[in-house]
């Protein structure tokens, strides 16, 4: 069976880090053995323990960190690892760089941005090329930028992110979230679940809301759940513009499928996506999706998919006329919700996932 280190530098609670969980829950003692080494503690250490993986801190203080390289074949050597499969550049240079102590160490990365390097960054690429054995972009633009950033196209192949149906299947009438937040049956629910942070898009989104309320009759909630560094600046935002009737705050939540059944609509306002796990998990769970036209989004949200409206990043007005069709026609809303879930069956399927992830492995062992 095939050894597997997952490497992360922060071992947090975004998607990455949801990545890496579901990888070794569908992964781990069927196909490979996972062990898992980080830098920095968080959520993800404590699940992977509770699946019995074996955890190690590494402290990594910067990408060329030779230090660092050498601790990670030391222990690779310690646990007999065959591949490092790793998600940042930090790490996966030093996953890279450990090859010079630990010569026969296979190197997977999976790219979840579609971010432009910058020039310095571009030609450390290029050099680090040579030591690479094979990359998973997470969207067809991921792959096209991992090229433009100076990685080699032949050892890149896209497999774009999956989630379990049968785990997000379920009556929606099981949520508790309506009652929780006093709401009747037929207000209509949104929901959007992004960290908050720059590139989330919540301030647009929140202006999109207050341009919403002047355009609908409907009654409507916008739920924001998570937690991050703008939190604080969303709620003043809200409370300036009078919103607080229809814009409300949960925090960060771990019943993440109590919420997607609780709501009629997800929203993704985000500047930067590769291809989000929060979408493809609400589509799962039955949800029609508004997401902005950025980065992997066209791969899920499409005309093919009929799941739901692919709006204009930090454009109030292009957002909330998506919002508005979808409130206004009922019809169209169920339309797209059997499009969500015939979508993810057919693209986004956790056994196929996990069937290319262990063949990227294969071709990387083999190389």
């Amino acid at each position: 069976m095939m050894k597997v280190l997952y490497l992360l530098n922060h071992a947090g609670k975004a998607g990455t880090e949801r990545y890496v969980e579901t990888l070794v829950r569908y992964l781990n003692h069927t196909r490979v053995e996972a062990y898992f080494a980080y830098n920095e503690a968080g959520l993800l250490v404590e699940r992977l323990e509770e699946l019995g993986v074996p955890c190690r801190r590494i402290e990594m203080r910067r990408r060329f960190d030779f230090h660092a390289a050498k601790e990670l074949a030391n222990l690779c050597r310690e646990w007999k690892i065959d591949l490092v499969h790793c998600h940042y550049l930090r790490e996966h240079y030093t996953a890279l760089l450990a090859k010079k102590y630990l010569p026969d160490l296979k190197v997977v990365y999976t790219n979840h941005f579609v971010l432009e390097n910058d020039a310095i960054t571009r030609i450390s690429n290029r050099w680090m090329d040579k030591r690479q054995d094979w990359m998973i972009a997470v969207c067809n633009k991921g792959k096209e930028q991992l090229i433009a950033n100076g990685w080699s196209g032949d050892r890149i192949q896209v497999v774009f992110n999956a989630v379990d149906l049968a785990a997000w299947a379920g009556d929606r009438s099981s949520s508790t979230l309506r009652q929780e937040l006093g709401l009747p049956d037929d207000r209509f629910v949104m929901l959007c679940a992004s960290r908050f942070a720059h590139d989330k898009g919540h301030k647009y989104l929140i202006d999109s809301v207050r341009r919403l309320k002047d355009i609908t009759d409907v009654p409507f909630t916008l739920v924001l759940a998570g937690d991050g560094p703008l939190l604080e600046p969303s709620k003043e935002q809200v409370k300036e513009l009078g919103l607080e009737d229809c814009v409300t705050f949960i925090g960060f939540r771990k019943d993440i499928k109590n919420l997607y059944k609780g709501s009629d609509l997800y929203v993704n306002s985000s500047e930067h996506e590769a291809l989000s796990f929060l979408i493809i998990e609400a589509m799962a769970a039955g949800l029609p999706v508004i997401a902005t036209d950025m980065g992997g989004n066209s791969d899920i949200v499409n005309d093919e998919a009929g799941c739901g409206l692919l709006v204009k990043y930090d454009d109030p007005v292009s957002m909330s006329d998506a919002m508005k069709r979808l409130m206004e026609n009922p019809d169209f809303l169920v339309q797209c919700r059997h499009g969500a879930l015939r979508t993810i069956e057919e693209k986004f399927e956790i056994h196929k996932w996990v069937e290319q992830t262990y063949g990227v492995y294969q071709k990387a062992i083999n190389r």
